[in-house]
C-alpha cells in the first residue's frame, strides 16, 4: 500500500502499536535478542514518518512494559542503554517531522541516565505540533488502573470526592492517558493475537490489526496497509450498521 491510497479525510486520530518480534528476528539470524532491539529503530523511524505523512495526530508505542522488568538483567541493561542512544539519535528526526515526544508509565523505575535523556528530548520537542509520539515506558494497564484507583480512594477518604459521583469519566481523569484520545487503531506486529496488558481501558472500541511482520522489518508500506484496512471497516460503537449508515 502507498500513501496515495490513503483517504486523508478518514485517518485514525490515534494509532497505538505493540512492537513485537525483535527477539525472534534476532534469533532467526543467530544473534542475541538485544540485536533485534538495536535493529528496531529503523521501524520506529518509518512508523513515525508514515504516521505524520498520513495525518495521524497521536502515535503510542509500547516500548517497555512493567512485566519486562522480569527479563534477564543483561537484556534490561541493553534496552536502557539503547533507549539513551535512540533518544539522542532520533531527536533530529522528531524535530524534522514536527513531532512532540511524551511518555506514559512508571518512569520513576527507569535509570536516571535514561530518564534524563528522555526529559531532555521532551523539552526540546515540546513546541512541535504535527503529531504527539507517546512512548509507553514501564507501563501496563493493570498498573495504570491500580494507581488510578489508589488516587481516587485518597480523594474519597479526604472528602474531595464522593463515591456516588464516581463514574467512567472520573476514572478516565486519573489515568496516565487522560490528555490523549483513545486509540482508533491498534497495530500489533510479530503474529501474536493478544494485546498484552496494553491500554485495556482505552481500547474498548479500538480497531485491532495484527501483522505477521516482525517489528524490525516494519516499513512505511506496512503502516499504510493497516490504515487502509482501518478505513475499510465500519465502526459502530454499539449501534447497528444501519444506524451508522443513516447518521
Amino acid at each position: 500500500m502507498k500513501l496515495e491510497d490513503i483517504d486523508k479525510s478518514r485517518v485514525p486520530q490515534h494509532v497505538a502499536i505493540i512492537m513485537d518480534g525483535n527477539g525472534r528476528w534476532a534469533q532467526k539470524q543467530a544473534h542475541k535478542r538485544i540485536f533485534g532491539h538495536q535493529n528496531a529503530m529503523t521501524a520506529v523511524r518509518q512508523a513515525v514518518e508514515a504516521a505524520v505523512a498520513c495525518g495521524v495526530k497521536y502515535l503510542t508505542l509500547y516500548t517497555f512494559s512493567t512485566e519486562n522488568w522480569n527479563r534477564p538483567q543483561e537484556e534490561i541493561d541493553g534496552l536502557m542503554e539503547l533507549l539513551i542512544k535512540a533518544v539522542r539519535d532520533e531527536t533530529k528526526t522528531l524535530m524534522d517531522n514536527n513531532v512532540r515526544l511524551q511518555t506514559i508509565g512508571d518512569t520513576a523505575r527507569i535509570p536516571e541516565k535514561s530518564r534524563s535523556k528522555l526529559l531532555e528530548c521532551i523539552e526540546t520537542t515540546a513546541g512541535n505540533t504535527a503529531m504527539t509520539l507517546v512512548l509507553a515506558l514501564s507501563y501496563s494497564s493493570r498498573w495504570e488502573v491500580a494507581q488510578a484507583l489508589r488516587s481516587i480512594c485518597v480523594e474519597a477518604r479526604d472528602g474531595r470526592l464522593l463515591p456516588a459521583d464516581i463514574n467512567e469519566e472520573t476514572l478516565r481523569n486519573y489515568l496516565v492517558t487522560k490528555d490523549y484520545p483513545d486509540p482508533d487503531l491498534l497495530i500489533r506486529t510479530g503474529g501474536e493475537l493478544r494485546i498484552s496488558n496494553f491500554l485495556l481501558w482505552q481500547m474498548a472500541y479500538t480497531e485491532l490489526y495484527f501483522s505477521d511482520q516482525l517489528w524490525p522489518d516494519f516499513r512505511h508500506e506496512d503502516f499504510y496497509d493497516a490504515v487502509y484496512d482501518f478505513q475499510n471497516r465500519q465502526r459502530r460503537f454499539g449501534k447497528t450498521g444501519d444506524q451508522v449508515t443513516q447518521a
